[in-house]
């Protein structure tokens, strides 16, 4: 009541007495650790089923590729590389991992160029159809490439291109850049235009701008987009399947399945060729780790 009186008449606030003292910093981390603090194991113990239900099918692979023929021990001793050196070697996964290899190679360069080009477009030009356009891209994701093959197969027999590499980097390229464009152009809109303007200022063109001020900022954002479209490629099967007919000509998915005979399966072959095309991908992401989240999460969150 007293308070009240005394802002009426003297127009200022009055605070409130509290009849405690002041809470401490150490009442304060208390009332956090009630509220942030998990008991470990309601942790650790879901991510470790889902570890062991992640390792135990790459475990059996690298199992049955180091273990003789005739082996039903669980443990990969005595190891030995004769499975290796027969897909190597007798089912020409030298070749076979040389076509992987120029595909996804290609494919990374093709994507991350055409992908840079449109995401700079989209995320530094206002157009009328630009709206419509990005709507286009994300609808495109939903459109299995299953459908296309079809129209692809006769677009590449009337151009030549049936049972060349060329074929498959095309489509694999195509079908990975609404995703690839929509993650640079969000990732270019992070970094502030005033930087290109002062390059302008300075007499630099925009092309040298974006060079020399904004691309060294996209690293992380490249490097996911690269990496991505990498990995599909290396992966991917139908598009090797359906333009690839020679055996000289295949890639490493369209070999594995090769060794799947009619009525039998070479399992130490199969589990082989299936390390062989898993070590790449494995090396890709345990290097690039830090880059790929970094990029990812920032072309996500403006765009």
């Amino acid at each position: 009541m007293t308070a009240a009186l005394a802002e009426k008449h003297t127009g200022t606030a009055v605070e409130p007495v509290h009849n405690g003292p002041p809470p401490t910093a150490h009442h304060r981390r208390g009332r956090e650790r009630a509220y942030d603090d998990v008991p470990r194991r309601q942790i650790y113990l879901p991510l470790g089923i889902y570890l062991l239900f992640t390792l135990i099918p790459f475990y059996w692979m690298f199992l049955f590729a180091v273990r003789p023929a005739g082996s039903t021990s669980l443990v990969p001793w005595p190891m030995t590389g004769e499975h290796f050196s027969k897909v190597w070697n007798e089912r020409s996964f030298a070749v076979f991992f040389q076509n992987s290899m120029i595909v996804g190679v290609c494919t990374l360069i093709a994507t991350t160029l055409v992908a840079l080009a449109g995401g700079y477009a989209l995320a530094r030009f206002d157009f009328r159809i630009k709206g419509a356009f990005m709507l286009a891209l994300l609808c495109s994701q939903f459109i299995p490439g299953a459908l296309m093959l079809v129209p692809l197969f006769e677009i590449f027999k009337n151009l030549r291109m049936i049972n060349s590499l060329g074929s498959v980097v095309i489509a694999e390229t195509v079908f990975q850049l609404p995703l690839s464009i929509i993650l640079i152009s969000g990732f270019i809109k992070n970094v502030p235009a005033s930087l290109e303007e002062a390059a302008w200022v300075d007499g630099c063109s925009r092309f040298r701008a974006f060079c020399a001020v904004v691309l060294p900022l996209l690293r992380p954002g490249l490097i996911a987009v690269g990496s991505f479209a990498f990995v599909h490629s290396w992966n991917h099967f139908l598009f090797a399947l359906m333009f690839l007919s020679e055996q000289g000509k295949q890639t490493i998915p369209v070999g594995l399945n090769t060794l799947i005979g009619a009525d039998s399966v070479d399992l130490g072959a199969l589990a082989a060729g299936g390390v062989i095309a898993a070590v790449p991908v494995v090396i890709v992401f345990a290097f690039i780790q830090k880059w790929l989240i970094t990029g990812f999460s920032a072309g996500a969150v403006k765009g």
